[in-house]
């Protein structure tokens, strides 16, 4: 059995030493990273006395070293006559193993994927977290504090969690648990172990031996022999070697065991084979080995076994994986492949996708992503899909291609019963405003759903226990995450969201869905609640009833004011004496947006949803391109008013259209000409211009806005309070979010659409002539 102590040598301390002045830290403060409550065990490592084992090994990972090259080991006596013996052993088993380890671990297989992927081509760098993400002592304010729009695209959990590279892990600690997520990227860090390590590129002194413990355990009972040790001699033989060579090499540390799969073990025989890789580290203390394991599935704990967690994709690890599956989807036509994989990333930044982003920060639903993009070449606007697909592959697919069996509560705990106790976790807290929940709170959700199934025991006993059985189902596959001790979240912000928005459209009676969708819309100006108000028009057999609400709503919320309801009646004013080839509706929604844009720093989103795209501003229509030069030539004259500047003159004399463009009107071109007759000229020097504008500046603005009203009755100065304007970009983003539901919406008649977008932006009396006449 190992040492429980190390010291360093006087070599390892010097190394130690120069590591810890460059990071420039005290005493304390590696103590604390370390997880000491004193330095006493810093001061004993940097003076070379004995410590803990566990706390040297962890000491040296906080200082970038090998501890191994730091401590004081004893010399080492072999069993064969000299080194040479051994070495040779390693290396001539190493080479008549090679094709099986090529076998078990140069490929992968992705699921929709027809063919075997080359382990090499796809694998991208793994990283770990420094902390176990659900052993956080952190309270649930301190996380729900994090509002969902500032998180980072790649996710709610992993907050300020610090990554490193798990390949500094594995050198690191001899002996490592790996814990993730589903589809995380477990087994392939370990066939990419094995396979650094058969080329002689990593720890290039020791046999790999892979075994997937799922297979392990079901020949094990085949045998009658849960011994790992009889695995390995039987492993080795086949290439040559005999028992006493394979204890021989046991003894010496020779092996790097990986063993895949902790939590996918049959519940009846995982106790036996934790006792037996328990017995089997103590014995072999010298040999690697690291374990893998669903996060969620790591209950038992071996002695001097490291703990790391699989961290998520960053930006850079995603955008390697893509290029790199694209490349290998599209072998035939690599140029092609690299387009698609350019297109994937740009597609993606974008930040209409940012839920994509969010889903796609694990190699299996990257996987997905980039199938989804393969096929439509671009990512649907309609999300359900997705959502859909990503969820039955955690719950179903994922397992079940390669035959795990969970631990249900009963065999009748099926797949749309999961979806369906989801579905109220979702409902429930994301309607509390709840991004992290306890889990008292969420095992009382679950109790109460499972004290409706009829085929289920209702004694408060059995459902406290079924209860807790149920949410460590949800979490062995992925939908919840124990982001701190006793703290939930779903993984991943966009199920929730679309989770709530299945629980508004599964409800079984009219009355209820109609009770539901009148309390969703109640949400309609709260910004969080865009995305359940799309997914929820895609996913609704007819969504008539929801989009007629929301325009109800809408349009109560001006509809009191007189001084909004002129505003709207100036505007349908406005747009009906303009010629543009666009519907009523687009043109209300770019002068709304003229209007309203500096103000409330709007975007022209509305307009460029129905038709008119305010940014290829050469291929507008002529009125509409004239009263876009004559908002802006006002704004940056008002912006003189501040800081008359030479510069601001001349870009407000190009602002101003020119002949060509007044063409057709004459009385307009001829009253700006006359402002710009006035103007001084530039020659004249910065001094006497701003000299003049200080005197004249405000009388030849108001000139320039009187011509605009009169000629264009644009330049209104409205006078909006900051309530009419709060007011008003909750109309504008609503509309917004109206327009976006008739566009997502799968199945809605024309003419209700229709009769809507004729509505749009209109003042309440001609919202209901609009309806009438149209019906």
């Amino acid at each position: 059995m190992a040492r429980r102590s190390l010291k360093a040598s006087t070599t390892g301390i010097k190394k130690a030493k120069r590591a810890f002045k460059i990071r420039e830290w005290t005493q304390e403060y590696l103590a604390s990273e370390v997880g000491l409550e004193t330095r006493q065990s810093i001061w004993k490592f940097f003076t070379g006395k004995p410590i803990e084992r566990q706390n040297f090994m962890e000491i040296c990972f906080q200082l970038g070293l090998d501890w191994q090259e730091i401590a004081e080991l004893p010399d080492q006596r072999l069993l064969t006559e000299n080194c040479q013996d051994v070495e040779s052993l390693v290396q001539m088993l190493r080479s008549r193993r090679s094709d099986k380890i090529q076998t078990q671990c140069s490929t992968t297989r992705w699921l929709d994927i027809a063919q075997p992927i080359e382990l090499e081509d796809i694998y991208v760098r793994t990283n770990i977290l420094n902390h176990i993400t659900s052993q956080r002592w952190l309270d649930i304010l301190d996380l729900q504090n994090f509002i969902p729009e500032e998180f980072d695209c790649f996710g709610l959990n992993q907050v300020y969690q610090e990554r490193v590279s798990a390949i500094q892990a594995v050198m690191t600690y001899p002996k490592l648990m790996v814990l993730g997520k589903p589809g995380s990227g477990k087994t392939m860090f370990l066939q990419y172990i094995a396979m650094q390590c058969n080329q002689g590129k990593f720890l290039s002194d020791r046999i790999a031996i892979f075994i997937r413990l799922k297979n392990f355990a079901a020949d094990a009972r085949a045998a009658g022999n849960f011994s790992l040790f009889n695995y390995i001699i039987q492993e080795l033989s086949d290439c040559g070697a005999s028992s006493q060579q394979t204890q021989i090499l046991l003894n010496e540390g020779k092996i790097l065991l990986l063993l895949d799969g902790l939590d996918e073990i049959p519940e009846e025989w995982n106790t036996k084979i934790f006792k037996e890789i328990c017995i089997f580290s103590h014995k072999y203390s010298k040999n690697q080995l690291i374990i893998t394991c669903r996060i969620c599935e790591h209950q038992y704990h071996i002695e001097e076994f490291n703990t790391v967690e699989i961290a998520d994709f960053d930006s850079s690890q995603v955008e390697a994986f893509v290029q790199n599956w694209f490349l290998n989807i599209n072998k035939n036509c690599l140029e092609h492949g690299k387009a698609l994989a350019c297109q994937f990333m740009q597609k993606l930044q974008l930040l209409e996708n940012k839920d994509i982003q969010e889903l796609a920060v694990t190699p299996l639903l990257l996987n997905l992503a980039c199938y989804v993009f393969q096929a439509r070449l671009d990512f649907p606007v309609r999300r359900v899909e997705v959502y859909k697909q990503g969820l039955e592959i955690l719950l179903n697919r994922w397992d079940k291609v390669r035959n795990i069996k969970r631990n249900e509560i009963y065999l009748h705990f099926s797949l749309p019963q999961k979806l369906e106790l989801l579905s109220q976790i979702a409902a429930v807290t994301f309607e509390q405003g709840n991004y992290f929940f306890t889990q008292s709170n969420v095992q009382q959700y679950i109790t109460d759903y499972l004290y409706n199934l009829s085929i289920l025991q209702t004694e408060p006993e059995v459902l406290q226990l079924n209860s807790e059985v149920a949410l460590k189902l949800l979490e062995t596959h992925g939908l919840l995450i124990e982001q701190a001790r006793g703290i939930y979240s779903f993984s991943h912000i966009a199920f929730q969201e679309y989770l709530t928005a299945k629980n508004i459209v599964t409800s079984a009676k009219p009355q209820i869905l109609e009770k539901k969708l009148t309390a969703l819309v109640s949400h309609l100006t709260e910004h969080r609640w865009r995305k359940v108000f799309l997914l929820t028009t895609s996913m609704l057999d007819n969504p008539t009833c929801l989009l007629q609400l929301m325009k109800q709503h809408i349009d109560r919320l001006v509809a009191c004011d007189r001084q909004l309801q002129d505003f709207l009646y100036w505007l349908n004013h406005k747009s009906l004496s303009v010629q543009a080839p666009y519907k009523a509706a687009a043109i209300r929604a770019f002068y709304l947006t003229l209007v309203l844009l500096k103000d409330l720093s709007l975007t022209h989103d509305m307009a460029f949803s129905l038709g008119i795209d305010i940014r290829e501003t050469g291929n507008l229509p002529p009125d509409l391109s004239l009263d876009l030069a004559l908002e802006c030539a006002l704004q940056l004259s008002l912006a003189l008013l501040y800081e008359p500047t030479l510069d601001r003159v001349v870009a407000l004399i190009f602002a101003l259209p020119d002949s060509q463009t007044l063409v057709y009107h004459p009385d307009l071109q001829r009253e700006l000409q006359k402002l710009k007759e006035q103007l001084p000229s530039p020659v004249q020097g910065s001094e006497k211009f701003k000299d003049w504008w200080n005197t004249n500046g405000q009388t030849w603005v108001n000139e320039l806005r009187f011509v605009i009203l009169q000629c264009r009755n644009i330049g209104h100065q409205w006078q909006f309070s900051k309530q009419h304007k709060e007011i008003l970009k909750q109309y504008y983003t609503a509309n917004q979010l109206l327009v976006d539901c008739l566009k997502n919406a799968g199945k809605i008649n024309s003419a209700v659409s229709e009769n809507i977008l004729a509505a749009l932006l209109l003042p309440i009396s001609q919202t209901s002539d609009c309806i009438l006449n149209r019906a």
